[in-house]
């Protein structure tokens, strides 16, 4: 799917040298169709680096995507530079009088403090309350997910003591699930935090749905009855060396981090990562914007209803 972006965007030359198809906004003007508008809320530390992994995994599949970068207004980025913000990213008020075809909100290394502590929670309530009326699917990621659940459905997340960090093989429950179709029966996923939600959590509650779960680490997928919100609890999106780089910088910073399960060669981090995620990243996002998107989405934004 080619991915429309802004011509100057870093992530473009990345991508680009991956013979990933992007288009600038000029290509795309000269284009009679409507592409799916996607806004992608970056609460990620290391902005240009999710924006590349998030826009590798959307460029996947044959239509037009018109890509809006949101930050939240109120929060100072300490990792990414404020020219970067000003050129690429529009603010989350700016997003409240547009709709649509789908949205994701990130991850965001924030797990835990209490969701009413982080600085910009009240902005993002009113991200996730505006969605609701104005966007047909909404894809949370790993915190994003738990916040998700949290507000709107008041499923809280139970921390626990040593963090999750690894790859942990999750089970799929539902193979009639589009957004699963053609995964297999254990599926690896990338996963880093210091919390979970509980599966019964999510069973309990008839406007939910468990779509995959981990043993170890709780939910991995669920969504809502109408098929208007997603939740993934993990980081499909994540190149094969993220999670040793995290780990590189808690060592860096004193921190008692464990070796992340079941990714390095022989749990020795001298020796090569390989990635096992790739395909199922791919197969996820592509089922997501196809089944979930494309095919459900309103031809004409203006008609995108109320969950």
């Amino acid at each position: 799917m080619p991915i429309k972006i802004d011509s100057d965007l870093p992530a473009r030359s990345t991508l680009e040298n991956e013979n990933i198809f992007v288009m600038t906004q000029e290509r795309a003007a000269s284009q009679d169709i409507r592409p799916l508008k996607i806004a992608i809320v970056n609460l990620m530390p290391t902005k240009e680096v999710t924006e590349t992994q998030l826009l590798r995994l959307l460029s996947n599949t044959p239509l037009q995507i018109d890509i809006s970068l949101v930050q939240m207004k109120g929060h100072v980025s300490k990792n990414t530079s404020s020219a970067h913000l000003e050129k690429f990213y529009i603010n989350s008020e700016d997003i409240l009088s547009q709709k649509f075809d789908g949205m994701i909100i990130t991850g965001a290394p924030v797990e835990q403090i209490p969701f009413e502590q982080v600085d910009y929670w009240n902005e993002l309530c009113k991200i996730m309350d505006y969605a609701k009326k104005n966007v047909f699917c909404t894809l949370y990621i790993c915190w994003g997910a738990m916040a998700g659940l949290y507000h709107l459905y008041g499923i809280n997340k139970h921390v626990v003591r040593d963090k999750f960090s690894g790859i942990y093989y999750s089970k799929l429950l539902d193979s009639t699930e589009p957004l699963l179709r053609g995964f297999d029966d254990f599926f690896p996923v990338p996963t880093s935090r210091y919390t979970r939600i509980l599966p019964e959590d999510v069973l309990n509650n008839k406007k939910l749905k468990l779509l995959a779960n981990s043993s170890v680490t709780g939910v991995t997928i669920a969504k809502s009855a109408d098929n208007r919100s997603i939740f993934m609890t993990g980081h499909l999106e994540y190149d094969t060396d993220t999670l040793a780089q995290e780990y590189k910088r808690d060592i860096e910073k004193g921190l008692a981090a464990a070796l992340p399960y079941n990714y390095f060669t022989d749990n020795n981090p001298q020796k090569a990562v390989f990635s096992r995620w790739r395909s199922t990243a791919h197969l996820f996002y592509s089922n997501w914007l196809n089944y979930y998107v494309y095919q459900a989405t309103p031809y004409r934004l203006g008609d995108i209803e109320d969950k």
